[in-house]
């Protein structure tokens, strides 16, 4: 979940994937933004750590492509600011994959991608060769999401999986991130030091962090879907020391208290 889980207008809309890309894709989103050079400078949005990574194309209205950018997982909060000046509308496309599931279309190692930005066409050159030459294109968010839905099916065919990986991640999703490493190792009949080497090379970042990004996800959904949301019973739940050690944990990865975070998410 990010930030502001339910922000929807005509500069950030989702469409969820279909069924068979569900396990895969978080959503598919976009949305055109007015040029900054023209009237008010939007402010700086937060983007937090939300265990995914994102495939980012930004077109002008003039039908060029400006940028195209894999972004691999976050394990910590930061800015987005404004596009720069183009002159023009900025058209964006985007696929934002589940962080252990976007290998599975990658033609290389996901490794030293962890907070970074990188060319597309370093890892998925095949789905950037496809998408450059329809996105430019006018065409609606839905259209675009259906044409990236049809070649990553296709591509699910002859995907690259890793078996350790899938398992490791699955019990780790399954224990909500609580799930020691030492266990998670054992469950999976690999050595702690195996397990991390094909966590960055899959992932990008090592089976703790990744728990621990788990666990803090599912702590922020708990937060902004219960209505009256009790600290020591996520404490409880998610094996954390006590609420102070929560609370510290929760600013961590999201820059705020959990009041501010609320507040921001409902705005």
């Amino acid at each position: 979940m990010t930030a502001t889980p339910f922000k929807s207008n005509a500069a950030y809309n989702e469409i969820e994937p279909c069924r068979t890309l569900q396990p895969y894709v978080r959503c598919f989103w976009g949305g055109k933004y007015a040029c900054p050079d023209a009237g008010a400078p939007e402010a700086p949005e937060i983007v937090i750590p939300d265990t995914c990574a994102d495939i980012i194309y930004r077109m002008d209205d003039a039908g060029h492509m400006l940028t195209s950018d894999f972004a691999g997982i976050n394990d910590r909060s930061f800015l987005a600011h404004a596009n720069k000046k183009t002159g023009h509308r900025i058209t964006v496309f985007a696929i934002r994959f589940y962080a252990w599931s976007a290998y599975l279309f990658s033609e290389d190692s996901l490794a030293g991608t962890a907070n970074g930005q990188y060319d597309v066409r370093e890892r998925y050159a095949w789905l950037d060769k496809e998408l450059r030459r329809s996105l430019p294109e006018p065409g609606t968010l839905t259209a675009r999401a259906r044409l990236a839905e049809t070649l990553l099916i296709k591509k699910l065919e002859t995907a690259r999986s890793n078996k350790l990986v899938d398992s490791a991640v699955n019990d780790i999703l399954r224990h909500q991130g609580t799930l020691e490493i030492t266990q998670l190792s054992k469950q999976n009949f690999i050595s702690s030091r195996q397990l991390e080497r094909l966590f960055y090379e899959h992932i990008g970042i090592a089976p703790k962090k990744l728990s621990n990004l788990v666990r803090y996800q599912c702590l922020w959904r708990d937060i902004v879907s219960q209505r009256h949301f009790d600290i020591t019973n996520a404490v409880h739940k998610y094996g954390y020391t006590d609420s102070s050690h929560l609370m510290r944990e929760f600013k961590r990865y999201h820059s705020m208290s959990i009041r501010d975070a609320r507040e921001m998410a409902f705005q």
